[in-house]
């Protein structure tokens, strides 16, 4: 039993910020669907990300841009029915908060009345400020994503490791003081050196969740279809894999097979 199952307290905003005060480490994860989320929250992950990642590793696209609105909804709805005790996140898909704040503050609270989920994310510093201040006006919890934003990745043309430059670095820097003066309740960076993520973690007051960013950060989150092996196309250098359920569940339905296939399935005790 984790630490968490024994005080089963509702994660909420405040009890992050509260975490990052007292140096305990946040831990959160992706997920998509009731079943997994139900595992996920009862081994007591702080939070849940509905991630657009959904589009790659539930849908098969290439990038996160194709899920819609509709789409991250139902996924999101989904996992909050499953969850008693996580923060649960829905990300915001590509094309609801670029460039119109009005339609980012409408898309966010379709998000919030459809899904009953806890807060939403977007990716983006200055460019989409006032779409973040909009959301926050009304209520709506919001937690930022800076770094490597793979909504941008036609943008930067690559998935390479950002801020590596000066420039970069500072403007990193500086959208993370505006998403926090704007009033974002955390913030994930993403794929950035360690010691610029530490220098963000360590000036900003609120949580700060790394993915590829090190461990100075005051917490990680990682794509759950990759930590447990079921996706094996992806492997970059800040993903550890915790299990191979793909080679698992391979053998599995490959032993289901053969059972069918040589009338072994199902035996004397398991028909009517």
């Amino acid at each position: 039993m984790s630490i968490a199952q024994g005080r089963a307290k509702k994660v909420t905003t405040h009890v992050l910020s509260e975490m990052k005060m007292r140096g305990e480490k946040i831990a959160m994860l992706t997920a998509y669907d009731f079943s997994l989320a139900k595992i996920v929250d009862t081994a007591g992950v702080d939070v849940i990300l509905v991630g657009d990642s959904a589009s790659n590793v539930m849908a098969g696209w290439e990038t996160t841009l194709p899920i819609t609105l509709d789409q991250m909804i139902y996924h999101g709805a989904s996992v909050v029915r499953a969850v008693q005790r996580s923060l649960v996140v829905v990300d915001m898909p590509f094309g609801t908060y670029q460039g119109n704040s009005k339609e980012a503050l409408t898309s966010a609270i379709r998000i919030m009345k459809e899904t009953a989920a806890d807060a939403v994310k977007l990716e983006g510093g200055r460019e989409v400020i006032e779409s973040v201040q909009r959301i926050l006006s009304a209520g709506i919890p919001v937690m930022g994503h800076l770094g490597l934003t793979p909504q941008s990745i036609h943008k930067f043309g690559t998935y390479t490791v950002r801020a590596k430059q000066d420039e970069e670095a500072l403007k990193l820097i500086e959208d993370a003081r505006l998403l926090e003066q704007a009033g974002c309740f955390a913030l994930v960076l993403e794929k950035i050196p360690a010691a610029l993520a530490g220098k963000v973690a360590k000036e900003v007051r609120i949580p700060v969740i790394g993915i590829g960013a090190g461990h100075e950060v005051d917490g990680q989150v990682l794509v759950l279809h990759d930590m447990l092996g079921i996706n094996q196309e992806f492997s970059p250098r800040f993903l550890r894999r915790y299990h191979n359920l793909f080679a698992e569940i391979l053998g599995a339905v490959g032993n289901y097979i053969t059972d069918v296939k040589n009338v072994e399935f199902p035996n004397d005790r398991e028909q009517y």
